[in-house]
């Protein structure tokens, strides 16, 4: 055939192919394998795209990437995407930067091209000043392309830990992720799971079993609920990818874009200075006593609207994102139906870490404290309460954004210093009338300070008794702190509410001045 004969390409069909190719992309090379993802109860990348962002504003990058590795047959099979959708788009209005594996293309294992796509992403996540959103379900690094594979990773949590406080990073486990795939979420802000298909660990199942001869599926070694109560891996646990892709979209709204901003506000209809006086019911005046303080916060904040963070772990210390006057507030709360509230390993631990993602982010610091003290046992010192406590008292001292605290009944001992007190450099602090804040509790002071007038007494329980009084009346009474400038005020707690959100009006453009550092180093 003669030049003149060869048939003409033109611009349409140029056009058609490139439009079948992109559809061949989207929803890819094997129809089974979709029918497939969809009877293990998981979505396709793109389905999960389409719950997370705003409708018709996912921008995708790189569609049309392909592996260039050779060897084990993997020439023949050349993808497009490999592996991985990224790009982005908007939630409410303010742009996400995305990244998904595709299970259905190498089980979404990850090759030298399908990390450059992911590491492109982060890059330009980190340059626009933009939250980063990963959706992982992959069966790890791409065995057929060795070390370079494992070299993407790298890469990867490079890019974690530069993006560490500059923007926000969650991470949502909806499928596999063993070996070091495990690591970048761990390196991320905050872990989402679902039951029944997310599973993270660092050595399987059947690893486990070959080397320590314990017999454990994939949910009992590393599923959501282990991750969710057990290791504190995840933040969040839901029961679908549905409510899950909801909730993630929830904590997005309350977060700032980067560093720079501070997090967006939402006006509504809840009056600021509406009376809480229900906190008087829900709050016994008897410090012995239990309540829920996840009620206290929600008849504090704005409708209801609060986000609690590692609910199934160290429960006996709550942290929250919540709104207070249409502005985001952090909140970290003692728990007193949850082991009476002390603060142990786990609860510290936590609490360490919201803290230090609030201050991160530029979100102001509201605690709840109604604390009797550390846990005590040998299991607690022996796993290093001393250090890991040290890591809440850390967080707070280094943190400069705005920082209430609020004692509403007991506040003994160090727990009381390391919970935001005064003396750590909390802004103002509160305190309703019954408080009592000391180095312990009047019956365990009175039985040290007065051991030896009690067992001298012809009736010790009578001595005991009054003893016991007598510390209370000098030491434990209400005023005390305020006395002595530690409590800023003795406030109704009818009043919370209004107070909490002039005093946040007030705080809203403090500025601190830290002496100047390459960082410092926290106990860990």
């Amino acid at each position: 055939m003669t030049t003149a004969e060869a048939p003409v390409t033109t611009a349409t069909d140029r056009l058609g192919e490139l439009n079948e190719l992109k559809e061949l992309a989207r929803l890819g090379a094997d129809p089974k394998a979709t029918e497939r993802q969809h009877a293990k109860g998981k979505l396709t990348a793109h389905e999960r795209i389409d719950l997370l962002l705003d409708p018709g504003t996912f921008t995708e990058v790189e569609q049309l990437r392909r592996h260039r590795a050779t060897g084990f047959g993997l020439e023949a099979k050349r993808p497009h995407t490999d592996g991985v959708v990224t790009g982005w788009g908007t939630v409410e209005g303010r742009t996400v930067f995305v990244y998904a594996h595709d299970f259905r293309i190498f089980g979404g294992a990850l090759g030298e091209a399908h990390a450059q796509k992911i590491q492109k992403i982060m890059d330009m996540a980190i340059a626009a000043g933009a939250p980063l959103v990963s959706l992982n379900d992959g069966a790890g690094a791409r065995i057929q392309e060795g070390v370079s594979a494992l070299a993407g990773y790298g890469g990867i949590f490079q890019r974690n830990t530069r993006a560490s406080g500059v923007i926000p990073q969650i991470s949502v486990m909806l499928g596999p992720c063993a070996g070091g795939a495990a690591y970048s979420p761990a390196l991320t802000d905050f872990v989402f799971a679902v039951r029944g298909i997310s599973q993270m660990f660092i050595t399987g199942p059947d690893v486990v079993r070959s080397v320590t001869g314990e017999e454990v599926t994939q949910d009992g070694l590393g599923g959501a609920d282990v991750h969710g109560g057990v290791s504190g891996v995840a933040h969040f646990v839901h029961d679908d990818e549905e409510s899950c892709l909801a909730d993630v979209r929830l904590l997005l709204s309350m977060l700032p874009s980067n560093n720079r901003e501070l997090p967006p506000a939402s006006p509504n209809g809840d009056p600021a200075d509406r009376r809480v006086d229900r906190l008087l019911d829900l709050v016994p005046a008897d410090g012995n006593r239990s309540y829920d303080i996840r009620d206290v916060i929600t008849e504090l904040v704005d409708d209801d609207d609060v986000l609690e963070v590692h609910a199934q772990w160290g429960a006996n210390l709550v942290c929250a994102l919540a709104r207070l006057d249409g502005q985001v507030i952090g909140v970290v709360a003692s728990q007193p139906s949850s082991l009476a509230g002390v603060l142990d390993i786990k609860a510290s631990e936590k609490g360490a870490r919201f803290v230090q993602f609030c201050d991160a982010f530029n979100i102001p610091l509201l605690t709840l404290v109604d604390v009797p003290g550390f846990l005590p046992g040998v299991d607690q010192e022996h796993e290093g309460i001393i250090r890991r406590g040290a890591k809440l008292l850390y967080a707070y001292c280094n943190a400069t954004v705005p920082r209430i605290s609020v004692i509403l009944r007991k506040a003994y001992g160090g727990a009381y210093i390391v919970m935001d007190s005064r003396s750590i450099g909390a802004d103002l602090s509160f305190a309703w009338p019954t408080n009592e804040i000391a180095v312990m509790g009047a019956e365990a002071a009175a039985d040290v300070v007065f051991r030896r007038e009690i067992a001298a007494s012809r009736d010790p329980a009578t001595t005991r008794e009054q003893k016991i009084k007598e510390y209370r009346r000098e030491l434990v009474h209400p005023y005390y702190a305020a006395e002595r400038g530690l409590v800023d005020d003795v406030i109704h707690p009818g009043d919370t509410r209004s107070v909490l959100i002039r005093a946040f009006a007030m705080l809203r453009r403090k500025d601190v001045d830290l002496p100047q550092r390459k960082h410092g180093n926290p106990p860990q």
